[in-house]
């Protein structure tokens, strides 16, 4: 549209009745031909670029190489250098930076040019041979150029690559750091360190957006006896398995912890008391269903205390009533689950050791 405006402004400033074309001079109707030819080729280019999934590139190539060269005949018997326009096949090429279809294209360039010259402006407008042989001159710098920046486009992009990939290197391994600092090495729980970071921003949650939260610790029954008469490795099996089977029958929005030694903590979230605690009750019997063939066939069970947050407890508070309630359980029978609510509440609060 630029070109054809550019067109319309030279027309009525010169105040030409007749404009010449390269291939009849005496002949205007050419002119306008060439014009209507361009936006024929852009718009059948455009329309195949919209509608099919196949040789885009061939389709862009086809039409850039039509426009560059009706766009030259427009130009030529009124712009010295006009021939600058037949370079825009091998612009191209550059903008999809292939290599080998800037060699093809700017050997045909030279080629269909050589071709151009020969047939149309040496009869016809009596060009000198040194024009011609710096108009080919002037493609093949060109040509050469497009080639470097190429090269150096895929040096550039090769050296992206490898930033970027040593990049997620550092990212894959910083992960593993991470996750080294905050999961136990035995059981592939989240650590002591790990379970109070997250328990301190969930409290903060419960106090400022209502969010409901239970606390649950449990602990190996009678582990001692395990270590004592199978062996410490044993024992570090039934820790191993004990915390697969935890991991895999809590919900993805609850959060499993080695708290130490024997012992586990669960946070719950997003339940009701009634469900953390019907979830709790479930895991016990999940673990105490457990076979163990290594440790005399005998069955591993686990007490639970749970307790329900309650807006203003505090941490401290949370723990000393799971705590006790997790007491209860050891010491009222074990392989049970103990709710903190049904401690009265004049009860010392006690520990266990």
């Amino acid at each position: 549209m630029v070109m054809m405006a550019a067109q319309l402004i030279f027309v009525l400033t010169t105040g030409a009745g007749e404009v010449k074309t390269v291939l009849i001079p005496s002949q205007g109707h050419l002119f306008i031909a060439c014009n209507v030819l361009i936006m024929i080729s852009m718009i059948a280019a455009e329309m195949w670029l919209r509608s099919s999934w196949q040789y885009h590139k061939q389709a862009v190539v086809g039409c850039g190489f039509a426009v560059s060269y009706l766009m030259y005949f427009v130009l030529e018997p009124f712009i010295d250098g006009a021939q600058m326009t037949l370079m825009m096949p091998i612009m191209i090429a550059l903008v999809y930076f292939d290599r080998k279809l800037l060699n093809i294209l700017g050997a045909f360039s030279l080629l269909f040019y050589t071709a151009v010259y020969f047939g149309l402006e040496r009869p016809l407008l009596d060009k000198p041979l040194l024009e011609f042989l710096m108009v080919e001159c002037v493609f093949i710098v060109f040509a050469l150029l497009a080639q470097a920046v190429i090269i150096r486009a895929r040096e550039v992009r090769s050296h992206v690559e490898q930033l970027t990939k040593s990049e997620q290197e550092l990212m894959v391994e910083r992960a593993i750091s991470d996750k080294l600092l905050k999961v136990d090495a035995l059981t592939g729980l989240y650590n002591h360190k790990s379970f109070h970071e997250y328990l301190d921003s969930l409290l903060e949650q419960c106090e400022s957006n209502g969010l409901r939260l239970q606390l649950a610790l449990f602990d190996i029954d009678s582990f001692k006896q395990v270590n004592d008469t199978y062996g410490h490795w044993v024992g570090d099996l039934v820790l191993k398995e004990l915390a697969g089977k935890v991991g895999s029958m809590i919900a993805p929005n609850d959060f499993a912890a080695r708290y130490g030694g024997e012992e586990f903590a669960v946070i719950f979230t997003d339940k009701s008391f009634q469900e953390a605690l019907a979830a709790a009750e479930e895991l016990r019997a999940g673990i105490a269903c457990m076979e163990h063939p290594y440790a005399g066939g005998r069955p591993i069970t686990v007490s639970i205390g749970i307790c329900d947050y309650v807006t203003g407890y505090g941490k401290e508070l949370l723990f000393r009533k799971t705590d006790r309630a997790l007491y209860e359980a050891k010491h009222g029978g074990k392989n049970k689950v103990v709710s903190a609510a049904c401690i009265p509440e004049d009860d010392p609060l006690v520990s266990y050791a």
